[in-house]
């Protein structure tokens, strides 16, 4: 390291050097249009405390509002107090990490206290060897653990930097392998820490110095990060030596790429040969080819170029070549309107596509089972008011001898025996009630009369379907015709207290009747003798006579003492 800079660090607590890590995207610039290296993080050093931070956004404005994504600081080496981290400006920069999650917290971790007192090579070596007995583990264990509690457990940790040469307390070459031995130690208490995720960077100074950098090498196991701080100064005279020299810029990326570790630019800037664009160039270009994990540059005379004013011609290509690149005006592309020929329309003959008739597949019909649903007859209570129907009944006057008329059928049950006249007058034929609409014949001593069909049943003519006979019923005893008003049908139920007169049976004509014989509604009382009302039982089969009862159609007929009217 330049000397220049260790009597800067020495006035304070402890050298800080601030990097920041820039991404080399452009914000302005389309993804396409970065420029190499673009993605490679930036960073100056502004102040090792809270000055540093409060400057970042400034540098971004003068860099064409470049993102500053890592903040890079020291802990100073005066005492062990300082190395375990008990200094507030950690704070200000652990809140600045936090405040983004691409950004890194990069912090440069001194070995030993008394770290720039020039301490004698011999004691060195004896500080050395109490390091890797373990007598200073507890010192990295609070830092680790101060780190975590501040919330950057992902501290990329520069420790023991620029170990190959002659001016820290931590330095090297008075006691290589106890000096490699200390860091491992050091590596392995601070990972044993809960909720730690630190990187570990080896950053020896470019060139042989006190010492070949690469005797100091630990190991790969705790090694995360292989560093190099190069500044323009010897050995070499231009950058080129820079590059060829042994421990050089070459050696650095071949050892790096040889051990699987990425590289990185802790510290670079300006020094010996004052202002030097050509060596800006070069660093900036050398960075863009190999690609190093961050890259800051110690921004404070005579190093910096932006807070270093002595440097005008550097800073300007450094500004030039970092500033993100602005698009351009978008210039309009004129649109020629390309002629637009017409095609013209060929008509295409129109062939008529034969129709094939679809052959019709008659679907099978499956017949459904017809489940007989037993009819229920509506109940019909009868009322004054329901019509008889009129009958074909001729007049009162009619003399001479009455035909016996023909027994009308019963559509359900079989009628009873119809009497055959054997004398002029004629007498009614019991009559046995159907259990469904009985339909009698009401024969009068002088003119038979022709007795209608029940209400309840539409024609007197119903098809016989061939059921079994069921034995007709008849009544014993038929009440005696008035001589002038004919009597009305009686009750199947009940038997008239007139004794009737002696008929010839007729033979009894079966009636289909579908259902077993039903029991004889309750009887009725008997109408009056000589009543002028006629009454005809109704039937409405066994299940609703028991939830309606017996009923009947009564009709009163009063014909008058020689009236000669028929009442209808």
């Amino acid at each position: 390291m330049p000397r220049p800079r260790r009597r800067l660090a020495s006035t304070c607590i402890g050298t800080v050097t601030a990097g920041l890590l820039a991404t080399g995207a452009a914000l302005a610039a389309p993804e396409e249009d970065r420029p190499e290296g673009s993605d490679i993080a930036m960073g100056a050093y502004l102040d090792y405390g809270p000055p540093g931070v409060a400057r970042i956004p400034h540098l971004s404005s003068w860099l064409g509002g470049k993102e500053i994504r890592v903040g890079h600081t020291y802990l100073p080496g005066d005492s062990w107090a300082g190395i375990e981290g008990r200094v507030s400006f950690l704070d200000d920069w652990a809140e600045w990490r936090q405040e983004e999650d691409d950004r890194l917290f990069v912090l440069n971790v001194p070995m030993q206290e008394r770290n720039e007192g020039r301490v004698p090579d011999y004691q060195v070596a004896r500080l050395i060897r109490a390091g890797a007995q373990g007598q200073y583990d507890r010192h990295f264990r609070e830092l680790a653990e101060r780190l975590v509690e501040l919330g950057v457990p992902d501290t990329v940790i520069v420790l023991g930097w620029e170990m190959n040469g002659v001016t820290y307390t931590h330095r090297c070459a008075p006691d290589p392998e106890n000096w490699k031995a200390y860091w491992r130690r050091i590596v392995t208490t601070m990972r044993a820490v809960p909720g730690q995720k630190f990187t570990f960077d080896f950053a020896p100074n470019r060139g042989t110095d006190a010492i070949g950098w690469t005797k100091c090498y630990p190991g790969d196991d705790v090694v995360d990060v292989i560093g190099m701080d190069s500044y323009d100064q010897g050995p070499g005279q231009d950058f080129d030596d820079q590059i060829t020299q042994p421990y050089g810029l070459r050696h650095h990326v071949d050892f790096a790429k040889a051990h699987g570790k990425p590289v990185s630019y802790p510290e670079w800037g300006l020094f010996r040969r004052g202002d030097n664009p050509e060596y800006v160039r070069r660093m900036l270009k050398w960075i863009q080819q190999h690609k190093p994990l961050y890259h800051t540059i110690t921004d404070y005379c005579p190093h910096g170029v932006w807070q270093c004013k002595d440097n005008p011609q550097s800073a300007k290509v450094f500004r030039d070549a970092l500033t993100p690149e602005r698009p351009g005006p978008v210039v309009p592309t004129p649109v020629v309107p390309t002629p637009v020929v017409p095609t013209p329309v060929v008509p295409t003959p129109v062939v008529p596509t034969p129709v094939v008739p679809t052959p019709q597949v008659p679907t099978p019909q499956v017949p459904t089972p017809q489940v007989p649903t037993p009819p229920v007859p509506t109940p019909q209570v009868p009322t004054p008011e329901v019509p008889v129907p009129t009958p074909v009944v001729p007049t009162p006057e009619a003399t001479g001898p009455t035909p016996t008329p023909a027994p009308t059928p019963s559509p359900v049950a079989p009628s009873p025996p119809v009497p055959t006249p054997v004398t002029p007058t004629p007498v009614p034929s019991p009559v046995a009630p159907s259990p469904v609409a009985p339909s009698p014949v009401v024969p009068s001593p002088e003119v038979p009369l022709p007795v209608t069909p029940s209400p309840l049943v539409p024609t007197p003519e119903v098809p016989e379907p061939a059921p079994e006979p069921t034995p007709a019923v008849p009544t014993p005893q038929v009440p005696a015709p008035s001589p002038v008003t004919p009597a009305p049908v009686p009750s199947p139920a009940v038997p008239s207290p007139v004794t009737p007169s002696p008929v010839t049976p007729s033979p009894a004509v079966p009636k289909p009747e579908p259902t077993p014989p039903k029991p004889l509604p309750e009887p009725t009382p008997p109408p009056p003798v000589n009543s002028k009302q006629w009454c005809v039982p109704l039937n409405f089969g066994e299940w609703l006579s028991k939830l309606v009862g017996n009923q009947a159609v009564c009709i009163k007929l009063d014909f008058g003492k020689g009236s000669g009217i028929w009442p209808f």
